[in-house]
Formats: C-alpha cells, sequence, structure tokens
C-alpha cells in the first residue's frame, strides 16, 4: 500500500532540514545547504526567503576584506539571533546557573549562585530557582528576542515526560515538579533534563565527527553518571532519565552508596567513595556529602607516587568503573567513551585498573575498538547541551512549522 505524504508535513520537514543544515553549518550557501540536504535548488531558495522574511534566518555579515574566493560570491545564510532567546537551568550540589542564548546559541546572559541545596525546603528550593530565572530575564538585553523554551537540568534521576525531579543526591526533596512550577510563573516551555544526557548532547554538536550515532558519556564527580546516545537518539527509559550507570550493581549488598543502596558503582568510583577508602573509613560509613577539588587532586598526586591507601582507592574505582563499561560494551558493543568531570585528572591512576577489568568481560573482547576522550570540566557542556536542547526543540517543533515566527512568540512577564 503507498502512503501519501501530507503537503503541509513535507513542507515543515524540509523547513527543519534547511535549519538544521544551517545551524551545522558555518554560514551555509544555499547550494552548500542542497548539497547537505538533497532537496532542489528552487526548494532551498523558497524555503530560505520564507525564514528570512519571518525572521529566523538572516543573511551572513560579509567575509573578512582581502578574502577573495573566484567565481561568483555565494551569499551565505546565519541564524537571526534576534529570533528566539532560550533559558537553560543548571542545578546541581550547591549550585544553581542560568543562562540565556540566543538563537544563534551564544550566551548573552549567565548568573550563577550558591543556594544550599542539602538544607532548603522543597518550597524554598523551587523559590529559589523561580527568582534566579526572574532576575536574569530581568537583566536580558532589551535587543534579545523572545524566550520561547527553558531547559531545566539537574543532577540525578529525571521524567522528561512528567517534567520531574524523581531523585537527586542534592536534596533531600522527591518527586519535585519544576517543570510545573516554572510554567506557572514564566507561560514558557520546560523541560527537565538529566545533567550527562545533556554533555552527550553537547559532545554531539562539537565533534559529530567522532560523537556520532552511537557512544557513551561517564560523568566522574561526587557521583558516577552516564549519558547514552543510541542511533543519533538520546536513550531514556519509559518512567526516568535513565543511564544510571552509577546506580548499577558492582558488588552486591557492598559499600554504602549515596542512594542508600549498596554495592552501587558509585560507592566505588564516585568521590566520597575514594576519599572515604583512602582515609581507611569502614564502607558501611555514610558518604560526604560533597569532596573539595583540591582533595580530590592531592589524592590523585599522593596515588602517582606510589603504593598506599590513595593508590589502591583508585585502582577500585578503577575495577568498578571498568566491570560496569565491559557490561554496556557486552549489550551495546563498544562505542566511543568520553569521560567528563574532574575524576579525568586522576584517569592515568585508575586507567590500567579499569582495562584490566573491561578485559575480563564478555565486552572486552573487542578491547582494541575501545577508545577514551577526557574532559576535565563538566559545566560548560551541560550549558551548552541544556542550550541546544532547547534551540532543537524550537527548531523543529516551532520554526519548522509554515506559520508566521511572529504568531509563535510570546513575552515572557
Amino acid at each position: 500500500m503507498t502512503v501519501g505524504v501530507r503537503h503541509d508535513d513535507l513542507r515543515k520537514r524540509n523547513r527543519a532540514m534547511v535549519i538544521a543544515a544551517v545551524r551545522r553549518g558555518t554560514q551555509p550557501s544555499r547550494t552548500e545547504i542542497a548539497n547537505a540536504t538533497g532537496l532542489s535548488h528552487s526548494t532551498i531558495s523558497t524555503i530560505s526567503s520564507d525564514l528570512m522574511e519571518e525572521g529566523i534566518l538572516a543573511l551572513a555579515k560579509p567575509a573578512e576584506p582581502g578574502v577573495l574566493k573566484r567565481g561568483r560570491p555565494q551569499v551565505a545564510l546565519d541564524l537571526n539571533p534576534q529570533a528566539a532567546t532560550v533559558v537553560s537551568i543548571v542545578l546541581s550540589l550547591n549550585t544553581l546557573s542560568v543562562t540565556l542564548n540566543d538563537y544563534n546559541g551564544a550566551a548573552i546572559l549567565q548568573d550563577l549562585s550558591r543556594p544550599p541545596t542539602l538544607t532548603l525546603s522543597r518550597q524554598a528550593l523551587v523559590g529559589t530557582v523561580i527568582d534566579a530565572v526572574a532576575l536574569a530575564l530581568e537583566r536580558r538585553p532589551a535587543s534579545s528576542g523572545p524566550v520561547l523554551r527553558m531547559t531545566f537540568t539537574v543532577q540525578g534521576i529525571t521524567d522528561s515526560g512528567a517534567r520531574r525531579l524523581l531523585w537527586s543526591p542534592i536534596t533531600p526533596h522527591s518527586d519535585v515538579a519544576f517543570a510545573d512550577a516554572l510554567e506557572a510563573r514564566f507561560d514558557v516551555p520546560v523541560t527537565v533534563e538529566n545533567d550527562c544526557n545533556m554533555i552527550s548532547v553537547a559532545l554531539r554538536a562539537r565533534a559529530p565527527e567522532r560523537y556520532q550515532d552511537n557512544f557513551f558519556t561517564i560523568l566522574l564527580s561526587n557521583g558516577i553518571g552516564m549519558g547514552l546516545m543510541l542511533r543519533g537518539s538520546l536513550f531514556t527509559g519509559a518512567h526516568s532519565s535513565a543511564g544510571e550507570f552509577g546506580h548499577m550493581n558492582h558488588l552486591p549488598d557492598g559499600a554504602l552508596c549515596r542512594c542508600g543502596r549498596r554495592g552501587c558503582i558509585e560507592a566505588y568510583a564516585g568521590n566520597y567513595a575514594i576519599y572515604r577508602h583512602a582515609r581507611g573509613e569502614s564502607e558501611q560509613a555514610q558518604p560526604v556529602a560533597d569532596i573539595d577539588d583540591a582533595t580530590m587532586v592531592a589524592m590523585a598526586a599522593a596515588a602517582r607516587r606510589g603504593p598506599g591507601p590513595e593508590r589502591e582507592a583508585f585502582q577500585r574505582a578503577g575495577e568498578a568503573i571498568g566491570y560496569g563499561l565491559g557490561s554496556l560494551f557486552a549489550l551495546f558493543d563498544p562505542a566511543p567513551v568520553a569521560i567528563v568531570g574532574l575524576g579525568t585528572s586522576a584517569f592515568d591512576v585508575f586507567e590500567p585498573t579499569m582495562r584490566e577489568a573491561i578485559a575480563r568481560t564478555a565486552g572486552g573482547q573487542h578491547g582494541t575498538a575501545i577508545s577514551f576522550d577526557l574532559e576535565l570540566d563538566e559545566m560548560p557542556l551541560i550549558r551548552e547541551g541544556s542550550a541546544r536542547h532547547a534551540l532543537n526543540v524550537i527548531d523543529t517543533q516551532i520554526f519548522a512549522n509554515s506559520v508566521s515566527a511572529g504568531a509563535t512568540r510570546k513575552e515572557v512577564v
């Protein structure tokens, strides 16, 4: 049976393809967009003209003086920065970041505050987030575009469908409806996302040649997180953000984890676990809420100097990570792995035991295909991924529709 395609659906798809090509490219010409999308030149010309008339695309600034090209000069296109503004809210342990990005992805304002997330009441925590967003919006440049989307990103288990924080080690409160509260105040659609997932979004945008259809992102910090990209899409569960690598079981009834269970990978590889073991404390000792960066760097330096409790602690961490990765590789086959966070500063210390553990699993049979990239600072990636996630929604669900862009915009009050 032949299934027809509605004209409106086809037009929406083509508009989305053109917008995506401009976002991926560096001020591409119509010819370059045609080559990237496979659409005809006439289709590209019609769609790009419509998008410029609607204020979504704009002519790119001329090339630098003195740059000469042979042949007829191509007219380059760019995203119009004033077409929209997105808000990225990142909540982690005792840290709240609010960033405004224009439609081209550039940050136009960023605020950082230090709320005591572990001790705030539920109402105070939500109120703190709302107040921070309100302050940022009050300070946004008058020339900025309308706010069309917000992404609330948090460390912990989220439900993107219900748009709630289900559980996080940064607060004693569970099932917090951040999206509902933000939408009630600002009348702008909000998504709630896991921080590691947003790191994966940022990495794929930064280096698509390496991070293509399938890859893993492992966050090594006080907690252990993971983002998983499968066939070019984020993997999330039916009821949660899923990808909880740190809470996969390493040893049944083993060390105490922050989540309250025992034997999780994080209970051996998180900063608090490494610190606990290096200090000779019991595996059942209550995890320390936060370990400062200087302490972790000092312990890594001690591990490099020679045998001792610090080296043993990092080796145990590498073993737990390795067995976990080996299990993942057995399920999904080896794929590129990005290891992100302060834990990468000790990668040389725990890499040998990590690779040994991988080799002892079914997933280690293709060990030569396993490669690692390291990124020390996760916060820029989380912010970038959060903004790109919001911009992608605008691209595909708002601006791809063949309606006047002005009809989709409304100011935040």
